[in-house]
């Protein structure tokens, strides 16, 4: 388990980046039509995909990058407690 730590970690922490660089780059790029939107979208869409359809719909607000990244955490805080 030692040895999965740092891997574990570094995919969270990569995965937590990736979504704050969607979150951002949707403030800039809208329509998301440029390469690194579209990267970010490929990356981080199957993660928060499942969170939208579970989420009431609050019109132009999306949740879903918080509640991943609060999970992120919380996963994160278990494996460094193992």
């Amino acid at each position: 388990m030692t040895a999965l730590k740092p891997t574990l970690d570094l995919i969270i922490t990569l995965l937590t980046i990736a979504i704050f660089g969607r979150v951002i780059l949707s403030w800039i790029f809208p329509r998301g039509q440029d390469p690194l939107s579209r990267f970010f979208f490929v990356v981080t869409e199957p993660v928060l995909q499942p969170i939208r359809k579970i989420l009431p719909n609050f019109g132009m607000l999306d949740l879903s990058p918080m509640i991943v990244i609060f999970a992120l955490f919380f996963i994160r805080r278990i494996i460094n407690y193992l």
